[in-house]
């Protein structure tokens, strides 16, 4: 996984609006609050896109903006972001190649059975595609909390 102090891998993926979407495209504007979770419409995940939600006024408030990624499929996304009443970018990256860039993608168990998935994890990137925070461990209730504070 990616630390502290390393330059972000820049990458374009295709969001939920069905248009490509580039890190880069936030360079020297807006910091970016990558943040990467398995899968559309579960719990966790929801509980932490309304996290997200919740807190995404305050987000830009301090110039920054929020961007999730999962292997979902854009209509996946369109889907989830309609239910929840999301307000920010959701990205497709169904080959992972974004999450294996960045760590976020790995062996995983659940109930004994390993297998290969994303690990939820967050990165917070400076206008300058430095990565200043990394959250490996999240609460998914409170998580939109958690970024606001280190902003």
């Amino acid at each position: 996984m990616l630390e502290v102090g390393a330059k972000a891998p820049d990458f374009t993926l295709m969001s939920d609006e069905e248009k490509e979407v580039s890190l880069s495209d936030f360079l020297g504007k807006k910091d970016v609050v990558l943040y990467f979770y398995p899968k559309d419409n579960t719990p966790g995940c929801t509980k932490e896109a309304c996290s997200f939600r919740d807190n995404l006024p305050q987000i830009e408030a301090r110039n920054a903006v929020v961007i999730g990624v999962s292997k979902d499929s854009v209509k996946s996304h369109q889907n989830f972001k309609k239910k929840h009443d999301l307000n920010f970018i959701l990205l497709s990256d169904p080959e992972h190649k974004v999450a294996e860039a960045y760590g976020a993608w790995g062996e995983k168990k659940n109930y004994g059975k390993v297998y290969y998935g994303t690990i939820r994890s967050t990165f917070l990137i400076g206008k300058d595609g430095i990565i200043k925070k990394v959250f490996k461990k999240v609460n998914t209730k409170i998580h939109g909390e958690e970024v606001l504070e280190v902003l």
